[in-house]
């Protein structure tokens, strides 16, 4: 498979303008969700188990998917790629722990910059899954990206906390689920892959969950609920997204996702990342664009 711009293949032939514009505006819709939903999940964590607000996120996703389906489910649920679409949804499960475990802990914004590491991993791990060649100066980009990860997670530093390694983690895995996500949009419908991730998930978490549980109040239930719901419309617009246009041409506006974290950490926590968390967001943006801005040339020769 030749690989693009973050390890993901471009799809036959270039999108037309239209749908570049739609692709566009789906992937900042995506962008702005997923901080909505983290944000609900930062605050949900405060009161309750890591595992109740992860299986409320994928529960009430799946609930809602139920309604939305009816009468179509059946359909909806074929797929070419089975194996594939459990592996990706177990994935995401693993990726949603980790990420709402660091979020109890870290900063909005500080978890936001440090997965956003995700898409140089994909460059790296894209010489032993994708057999691509990487050169010095995609190499040079991922060495950099990761020198941003250090300064933000500071290790060895009295500011260290082993809680960053959660999003660290989640970022790497991230980068494995980006690269099925686009390998899907080739055979599946995202409405395939959103049912399948949220299956996998309110089964799964379903059966962790009696162990953790802690009854909500009806407005903390309001929030679970928004949680579900949020959860599944941000990754149809995710999926949509790379469905309509290379990731050569989305990928970036993925780092939308850091000024909205900022924001929301700002006006509901009353957080404000430090400087050297924004000189660390900032190379690792820079890294992340220069990659892809090389892999567009080399895609182009």
């Amino acid at each position: 498979m030749k690989a693009q711009q973050t390890g993901l293949s471009d799809g036959a032939g270039a999108p037309g303008g239209d749908r570049v514009i739609q692709a566009v505006l789906w992937m900042m819709a995506a962008t702005l969700l997923f901080v909505i939903m983290d944000t609900i999940a930062k605050h949900l964590s405060q009161t309750y188990s890591i595992f109740q607000v992860v299986w409320a996120r994928y529960f009430f996703h799946f609930v809602f998917l139920l309604a939305l389906f009816r009468g179509r489910t059946i359909a909806i649920a074929r797929t070419q790629r089975l194996p594939l679409q459990l592996m990706r949804s177990c994935l995401l499960i693993v990726i949603t722990c980790l990420f709402f475990a660091g979020l109890s802990f870290l900063q909005l914004a500080t978890a936001t910059a440090i997965m956003l590491l995700s898409p140089i991993v994909v460059t790296a791990l894209s010489v032993p899954l994708l057999k691509e060649r990487v050169g010095p100066r995609r190499w040079a980009g991922v060495v950099c990206g990761f020198c941003g990860a250090l300064i933000i997670i500071r290790p060895g530093s009295d500011v260290f906390d082993l809680a960053a390694l959660l999003p660290l983690t989640a970022a790497a895995l991230y980068a494995l689920y980006q690269i099925a996500t686009r390998e899907l949009t080739r055979s599946d419908s995202p409405q395939t892959t959103i049912f399948y991730t949220a299956l996998a998930g309110s089964v799964v978490c379903s059966l962790a969950v009696p162990f953790f549980w802690t009854a909500p109040g009806l407005y903390d239930l309001g929030l679970m609920l928004l949680l579900g719901l949020i959860g599944g419309v941000s990754h149809f617009a995710l999926i949509k997204a790379f469905g309509l246009a290379s990731a050569a041409t989305i990928s970036p506006l993925g780092y939308l996702s850091l000024v909205w974290a900022t924001l929301f950490g700002f006006l509901v926590f009353g957080e404000f990342p430090d400087l050297a968390t924004l000189a660390g967001a900032a190379i690792i943006i820079a890294s992340g664009i220069y990659i892809l801005f090389r892999e567009r040339r080399l895609a182009a020769r």
